[in-house]
């Protein structure tokens, strides 16, 4: 007889409403995958972007939301390596984390750091994947760089901040109010830019220029962001909650020898994702263990409060990540 869990499910394309409770058969690990039992799962952007019919997801992952969650694991199936039963985890999913059990290639886990609990660590792979990718590998970031991340209140943003920092850049951030900008400069940046209030192209013309700039913006600040980018600066795009069309003068990249690249993380391969989860392991997660980088937490909802979470989310008055409690707490 199969084992039945408790999912949230998106029942049609539109707001936080459509999301639902129900009941799902639980997952078997397939090749090189753990079910992890889900403890805590983190809610994204992607997620709402999923939910609103504008991001389906691949056509092997689950149609759950949840791109990532922290638990036990309780099944390993064939060719999964470095885990055992029982082992703690926060885990890169490629979707389904809404839901009691989940399944995801066991490269994609990571220990829970230690002085992290369950709740905190299940913030921890979609935000730190992404930055990780996008800023140091993307984007190249080196010590001493001038380092611009917009939403810097943001899960992202948050995350970015403490990274650029702890690695030795020097690290400006927008943010939509003076509470979300006092987060920014506490986490370790020099500048938070009030965009409401301010021109971040002058601020930042006015320091040199930034070296980088990870947006998730894009729409009107795409033009915005290569001029306030110094000469051979490189602008590293990961979403476009302002619009993905925009009109750019690309004489300005030849001129000034600029760089323009971005990604998203969710299509990419199992393997670029397993090598994105080793460099976390080596050079980021004895910083979270040190304590000198942390998630910065917002609120926590139950799972059938998915759609609370959401309207949460999409009020961008939140600071750093909002999750679900699923299982046990921790």
């Amino acid at each position: 007889m199969t084992q039945m869990m408790r999912a949230i499910e998106i029942t049609e394309a539109g707001g936080p409403e459509v999301l639902k409770p129900t009941r799902r058969p639980r997952p078997e690990p397939g090749h090189g995958q753990v079910v992890i039992k889900v403890a805590w799962a983190g809610v994204n952007r992607p997620d709402a972007l999923q939910r609103a019919g504008l991001y389906a997801p691949p056509p092997t992952a689950s149609d759950l939301p949840g791109l990532e969650a922290s638990g036990e694991v309780v099944a390993i199936g064939p060719g999964a390596q470095g885990l055992a039963l029982g082992d703690l985890v926060c885990a890169l999913l490629p979707g389904g984390g809404y839901a009691e059990y989940v399944a995801t290639p066991a490269a994609h886990c990571l220990p829970v750091p230690d002085g992290l609990g369950l709740r905190e660590a299940a913030c921890l792979p979609e935000t730190f994947f992404t930055v990780w990718s996008n800023v140091f590998g993307r984007g190249g970031l080196k010590a001493g760089e001038r380092f611009l991340v917009h939403g810097g209140s943001s899960g992202i943003g948050t995350t970015a901040i403490q990274l650029a920092k702890a690695f030795g850049a020097r690290v400006f951030a927008t943010a939509g109010s003076a509470e979300k900008c006092a987060a920014c400069l506490d986490l370790g940046a020099e500048r938070a830019i009030n965009y409401r209030e301010e021109d971040f192209v002058g601020i930042l013309k006015e320091a040199g220029g930034a070296d980088l700039i990870l947006d998730m913006v894009g729409g009107d600040y795409i033009p915005r962001n290569l001029k306030a980018l110094s000469e051979e600066g490189r602008l590293v795009q990961i979403a476009f909650l302002g619009g993905a069309k925009v009109e750019v003068n690309f004489a300005m990249l030849m001129t000034r020898r600029l760089t323009m690249t971005g990604s998203t993380l969710r299509p990419q391969s199992d393997l670029a994702k397993a090598r994105i989860a080793q460099d976390l392991r080596e050079a980021v997660w004895p910083l979270l263990s040190a304590g000198s980088v942390a998630p910065v937490m917002d609120q926590t909802f139950d799972l059938d409060e998915a759609a609370k979470a959401h309207a949460r989310m999409e009020s961008s008055n939140h600071i750093g990540k909002i999750v679900l409690k699923v299982g046990q707490t921790g």
